[in-house]
């Protein structure tokens, strides 16, 4: 038997009306470019410091209310690279969660 997490999100509405601003605030600071592959959406962001925080905050917060997503933050050179991928039933979310940084 495998221990699937379920595909849900477990915030609020108005919880998740205000992840997104704060989403998309980060991503209008820091964003560079983003591109898929495949089912993996990668987003490239200023390495500064402040960036690096943001970021490392909203994968913690969507480990906790997404656990299903799979979330990583790297060193991708001179910049930031925030991969965010799903199981397939869970790819939408994914995706909106990538243009969200994007505004």
């Amino acid at each position: 038997m495998t221990d699937a997490k379920p595909i849900a999100c477990s915030l609020g509405a108005g919880e998740l009306e205000q992840r997104i601003a704060m989403i998309a605030q980060v991503g209008a600071d820091g964003l560079i470019s983003r591109d898929a592959d495949g089912n993996r959406h990668r987003l490239h962001f200023r390495a500064d410091p402040a960036t690096r925080h943001r970021l490392e905050e909203i994968v913690a917060a969507e480990a906790e209310c997404c656990a299903f997503l799979d979330l990583s933050l790297t060193e991708d050179g001179d910049k930031l690279l925030l991969s965010i991928s799903a199981p397939e039933d869970g790819q939408a979310i994914a995706d909106e969660l990538a243009r969200a940084f994007a505004g």
